[in-house]
């Protein structure tokens, strides 16, 4: 996955809303989003990722998609396999009401490497 033993993995992690969260009533919704940010906070400090950027494309994808299922992205160099898969299980351990993250989300990681061309 990466050239240089030891190096950070280069990782996508994609994050997609289910349709629960779509029918959901309002006060779940805002339950969800609410979790959120404490859920993601201190990434760095956490888990020892650099987070490199993120990206929301909420503005031109309403509702839940069958054709691409994820909405938000967060781009971050990870230390190995074992904090990509805790960072995944962010969703599946955040509890909201009566249940947990993973009912209304779902994670998807992509490992990789840093691309060779299509620097700033």
């Amino acid at each position: 996955m990466t050239d240089t033993p030891g190096a950070p993995l280069r990782t996508l992690f994609c994050i997609g809303v289910t349709q629960d969260f779509f029918a959901a009533d309002d006060a779940t919704r805002a339950s969800v989003a609410a979790a959120l940010p404490p859920a993601f906070d201190r990434l760095a400090e956490r888990f020892g990722v650099q987070v490199l950027g993120t990206m929301d494309d909420d503005r031109l994808m309403v509702g839940a998609s069958t054709a691409w299922p994820w909405t938000s992205y967060l781009l971050a160099d990870v230390p190995d396999l074992d904090t990509v898969s805790r960072i995944c299980g962010i969703v599946r351990d955040t509890e909201v009401g009566d249940g947990r993250l993973w009912r209304y989300l779902r994670i998807e990681a992509r490992v990789g490497r840093p691309l060779f061309f299509g620097t700033a």
